[in-house]
């Protein structure tokens, strides 16, 4: 080489050098650079990763996701540890397993006080930080609003056709107030988690999406909301600089393995969540990732991102890594749990280790599947004395030296998740407030827990197979669904045929006594209430159920000794006396409440008093004495002198923001009504129907007071109303008697002979209906 060209050859070494360096380095800094945008969060509750496109599924389009797909990163085999929606958010947020950070089911636990989440690390960090959801199952008093400064659980008033608005929103307004959040933090270092209730059950997509099945009519509107969220960080010039997460708590069985819903089964349909993670700048963007990951694994690759210390107690794995394409991870197994057959049926508990070929199903009836040959878990490769053999038909039917293969994995698999969970235990959960547990039944989740053993040494291995007993939980199901059609007696009737199957299902007793008490059906739901108390005898929910129907019989005695059982079992609230938080404290003062109506029954003055007492003791936010003395002057026809007592309470109640007290607004609605201020009546009963759209008195109260100021049709709609949302024999016997009243004779014939067509024991019905107008 000549010596001009060796100089040549030299310089462009040393060129070449400085550009690697270069490129090197730039590689470096981006590395090692924090976050410069948002990070944002986005959970669709209930999304099965095989109904969208993304993952091949062609039967719906979900233009926004597969966008955000092109842009991120997709892992193709993401896993969720409960098929529940609070357990799951508990462990994507604390990066924890649900045996870790103790919240197994979606009723009656919270995250513990010193249970770290995310945003709070982030917060930490400089983050500000945003929490808004679309139910009413991640509301604020389960602790998962822990560590952000901005949460917001918010669900619309009640609807005159559903209670379901009480218990979720529409993920349209969840994305409209993530928006409006955004543009009043003034600073790109935000952390925003977005759920969205779609498509979780009931599903009723927009007539737009009508084109498809429900499930993925639901899917498609979904799509249509992050699309929207996606518009406007673009259109703000965020989205470059995002981080977006969008993922799902966990799917829906769609009847894959009998079970429509969730909540039952740790089968793929339930467990295999989308994960698709669009990185700064689009880093990344197209790569797909067949390993396997989970939800534990978000807090740990979120804080990496941001340069932040992982916490030394999560065990879930940043996946930089995966990300970036720079390396592999170790291979690991993920496990899942399913408590709520345990925790609502007394069935056995489900739990699961899926690794990168086997998913091992601990139950009575153990189960393995192999997901290389059998991904839809169709075919049980082992077989468990006592439980079905293996259908034939199924290609390659393990041969005997396979069948060998298999159970030494079924029993390496078994140990594995047995060391993981060892000195684990099944807590029993708090009780819960009645208005929570009837929110919680409006989405179908069974609102009483039955009695689990706290001892490892009971098993749930002894405990009924889940597998066995499905066709018992889709029955309840389909009660559920058609109580939200307002068929009740349809619905009573299905519940019957479950207790009679079997009748120790504590929750199918108190469910029974509540459809029973809507229908005014009141000694099937005295009766039904007994039975709960009997399966759950320390459950102050029983008694106090017995109490408000004997109450409405107007069996005074019956009802104040129920009540007093209640509140017996109820006794001192545990953590901070007086502590309206408290679980137990808030039966308690339900207890004393119910208490001090039936004394107010009675007339008894100093009883319906000191009972005021005690349950503001218990709820210091109960606005109680002043309403029950503003109630005697109200008895005496002392209007005007009530008046101000009533006043005192509601604006005690607006103040506090406590519980809402039943009656309240009625009875301040009814006073003023009675000295001629219409306007300010009015404003009452909408404000009672607000909180308690079946009270019949008020909607009567509103009905009276459209006739008085000469609203007829108002009057008429109002009593319409009073049917169709409460459609008992009282609601009916009421109907007639205001109609009556009106002059209406035609109108109130009319209301009883629909009466007779609608209920089945219409006479007795309506007579005691009518009575208990009267009072």
């Amino acid at each position: 080489m000549s010596r001009p060209l060796r100089f040549t050859f030299i310089l462009f070494l040393a060129a070449l050098g400085t550009a690697l360096a270069a490129v090197g380095g730039w590689r470096y800094a981006r590395a090692s650079a924090p976050l410069s945008g948002p990070i944002v969060v986005i959970s669709i509750d209930t999304l099965r990763a095989d109904h969208l496109p993304a993952y091949g599924y062609a039967k719906v389009n979900t233009p926004a996701i597969d966008a955000l797909a092109a842009d991120g990163v997709v892992f193709e085999r993401a896993y969720s540890h409960a098929p529940q929606t609070l357990p799951a958010h508990a462990s994507l947020l604390s990066g924890r397993l649900p045996f870790e950070h103790g919240v197994r089911d979606n009723i009656g636990f919270t995250v513990k006080d010193n249970e770290r989440l995310l945003p709070q690390l982030l917060r930490e960090r400089g983050y500000t930080t945003a929490g808004i959801v679309s139910a009413f199952v991640l509301r604020k008093d389960t602790g998962i609003s822990r560590g952000f400064d901005f949460f917001d659980a918010e669900m619309p008033a009640a609807a005159l056709e559903t209670s379901i608005s009480q218990v979720q929103r529409d993920g349209m307004q969840s994305e409209s107030i993530a928006e409006r959040w955004l543009d009043t933090i003034g600073s790109s270092r935000a952390f925003l988690f977005l759920h969205l209730y779609e498509p979780h059950k009931p599903y009723a997509p927009p007539e737009r999406y009508a084109a498809y099945a429900p499930y993925d009519g639901e899917v498609a509107y979904s799509d249509e909301i992050v699309g929207k969220l996606i518009r406007y960080l673009k259109s703000h010039q965020l989205y470059d600089r995002s981080t977006i997460v969008l993922l799902s708590d966990h799917g829906e069985g769609l009847g894959d393995h009998g079970e429509q819903e969730h909540g039952l089964f740790v089968y793929d349909e339930a467990v295999h969540v989308p994960l698709i993670i669009k990185q700064e700048s689009n880093a990344g963007a197209g790569r797909r990732v067949a390993d396997l990951v989970q939800h534990i694994d978000l807090v740990p690759t979120i804080l990496d991102l941001v340069k932040a210390p992982v916490p030394g107690n999560l065990h879930g794995r940043s996946l930089k890594p995966l990300l970036d394409g720079t390396g592999r991870l170790p291979e690991t197994s993920v496990y899942s749990e399913a408590l709520y057959a345990r925790y609502h049926f007394g069935w056995s508990e489900l739990t699961a280790l899926t690794d990168a070929r086997y998913r091992y199903i601990k139950a009575p009836h153990d189960e393995l599947y192999d997901l290389q040959r059998d991904p839809h878990e169709r075919e049980n490769v082992i077989i468990t004395p006592g439980a079905p053999t293996p259908r034939s038909g199924f290609a390659g039917t393990p041969s005997p030296r396979s069948a060998a293969e298999y159970e030494h994995t079924h029993q390496a698999l078994r140990g594995a998740l047995d060391r993981l969970v060892a000195g684990a235990t099944i807590h029993a959960p708090a009780s819960v407030p009645t208005d929570a547990r009837e929110r919680l039944q409006a989405l179908g989740y069974v609102g009483a827990q039955t009695d689990v053993s706290l001892s490892p040494g009971a098993p749930g291995e002894t405990l009924p197979d889940p597998k066995d007993k499905h066709h018992i939980l889709e029955t309840y199901r389909a009660a559920i669904d058609l109580a939200g059609e307002r068929k009740w007696s349809a619905a009573i009737g299905l519940l019957q045929q479950i207790v009679r199957e079997d009748p120790g299902m504590a929750d199918v007793w108190v469910q029974l006594a509540a459809f029973a008490g809507r229908t005014d059906r009141l000694d099937l739901a005295v009766d039904a209430y007994k039975h709960y108390i009997e399966l759950k005898p320390s459950d102050p929910g029983g008694y106090l159920g017995a109490a408000a129907a004997l109450f409405k019989q107007r069996k005074l005695e019956d009802a104040r000794a129920h009540a007093e059982l209640g509140a017996q079992m109820a006794g001192e609230p545990k953590g901070e006396p007086g502590n309206p938080g408290n679980d137990i404290a808030r039966s308690r003062a339900a207890a004393h409440e119910l208490l001090a109506k039936i004394a107010l029954a009675r007339h008894d003055a100093d009883g319906a008093r000191s009972e005021a007492d005690l349950a503001r003791q218990a709820d210091p936010k109960l606005p109680l004495p002043a309403y029950v003395d503003a109630r005697l002057l109200y008895d005496q026809g002392k209007f005007a002198d009530a008046l101000p007592l009533f006043e005192e309470a509601v604006a005690e109640q607006q103040k506090l923001g406590g519980s809402r007290l039943g009656e309240l607004h009625y009875f301040t609605g009814d006073t003023l009504g009675r000295l001629e201020r219409y306007p300010e009546a009015e404003k009452e009963f909408l404000a009672e129907l607000r909180d308690f759209p079946q009270n019949i008195r008020a909607r009567a109260g509103l009905a009276m007071l459209y006739q008085a100021t000469g609203r007829p049709d108002e009057a008429a709609q109002a009593i319409d109303d009073m049917k169709r949302v409460t459609p008992t024999p009282e609601s009916y016997a009421l109907a007639a008697r205001v109609w009556t009243m009106f002059g209406n004779r035609q109108q109130a014939d009319a209301v009883r002979a629909e009466a007779r067509r609608t209920f089945a024991e219409a006479p007795r019905g309506l007579k005691s209906g009518a009575r208990a107008a009267r009072h």
